[in-house]
């Protein structure tokens, strides 16, 4: 697949939004570099995708994909960096919190991987509500809604908010937890600041339910908002300029953005790539997308978890340690 910068990007589904031409999208945390193509364009035998249902993958055997068939059990061993290293981009984000420079800053990092199982066989084995595989790049398997357009209204999903469901009174603890709140409650407001750039009456719809997510590692509880907007009358002619508008996602950021965006690369030390980037499809009428959050990617030096959690002034290194370990997993069980 052809990659473009943002320019391109933004003309290509501009263009075929008002044409009602079906197309899939993915961009990446930089925004310098996407892929956007026609859904009649696309190989499947180099780019796979199952978008909540939106998928060309549909009909097909998964063992028809998967060279050598399904691995009948996972191994998976993950290397995540130590202690030491992430109090070190834990204290550099800190400070500048407690500085008043960020009020929630998403701080990320790479954990090295062993598997004995194929990125493509990741994407037929996960179960999310968002997945995509890039042949010898990288696989996704994403529940979290980036935006969904139709019919006029933009509506985003911010997810922000973590617990092992298996603790006693999992969903109790997650809602009280202080901190937790506070930064859903950030996140809440920089999405609806983000959404008023582009549409009109934002309102919160639903705010901070419970979501339950099965992995491998076991089950897990995440709380998310529903966020919605009107857009102007032309919105499909514009949608990739209203797409571009809104990144990179509030929610693997932080408020205020821009400040924050610098923080992150002070502290992270890496290039996040496709890693926090969004994907998404145009059905010929509706917009749906997902923020690419739990990735798997295949590298030189092997294969690469991203994973991060957000830091606000009431969180605690430990636990925040301990929340970007368990992100770690593939939904497969």
């Amino acid at each position: 697949m052809k990659e473009y910068n943002k320019e391109e990007a933004i003309t290509r589904m501009n263009e075929w939004a008002r044409e009602g031409e079906p197309f899939v999208f993915i961009i990446n945390y930089a925004q310098n570099c996407s892929f956007v193509e026609r859904v009649s364009s696309i190989d499947a035998k180099e780019f796979l995708y199952d978008l909540n249902g939106f998928s060309n993958v549909n009909g097909f055997s998964n063992k028809a994909f998967v060279e050598g068939g399904l691995t009948q059990s996972i191994l998976w061993k993950a290397n995540p960096i130590s202690y030491m290293h992430y109090k070190k981009e834990f204290d550099c984000v800190k400070a500048h919190i407690l500085e008043g420079n960020s009020y929630l800053t998403n701080l990320t990092a790479i954990t090295p991987v062993v598997t004995n199982i194929s990125l493509k066989e990741v994407f037929f084995r996960s179960k999310a509500l968002y997945r995509l595989y890039l042949k010898g790049r990288f696989v996704v398997f994403s529940p979290e809604i980036f935006v969904r357009i139709h019919d006029g209204k933009i509506r985003s999903f911010p997810m922000k908010g973590t617990i092992d469901a298996t603790l006693p009174n999992a969903q109790q603890q997650l809602l009280n937890d202080a901190k937790e709140a506070a930064e859903h409650a950030t996140i809440t407001d920089l999405i609806r600041n983000d959404l008023s750039c582009v549409a009109t009456r934002v309102s919160v719809v639903r705010y901070r339910y419970v979501d339950h997510l099965q992995t491998n590692r076991g089950s897990i509880l995440q709380t998310s908002t529903e966020i919605c907007g009107e857009l102007p009358d032309d919105y499909l002619g514009h949608l990739g300029e209203i797409v571009f508008r809104l990144l990179p996602a509030g929610s693997i950021t932080g408020a205020p953005k821009k400040k924050t965006m610098e923080i992150i690369a002070e502290a992270e030390g890496y290039d996040r790539g496709f890693y926090t980037g969004i994907m998404g499809c145009f059905d010929g009428k509706r917009l749906d997308s997902a923020v690419m959050i739990r990735f798997l990617e295949e590298t030189q030096q092997g294969l690469l978890f991203k994973s991060g959690g957000g830091i606000t002034s009431q969180s605690v290194a430990e636990n925040e340690y301990e929340e970007l370990k368990q992100k770690v997993y593939v939904p497969i069980y």
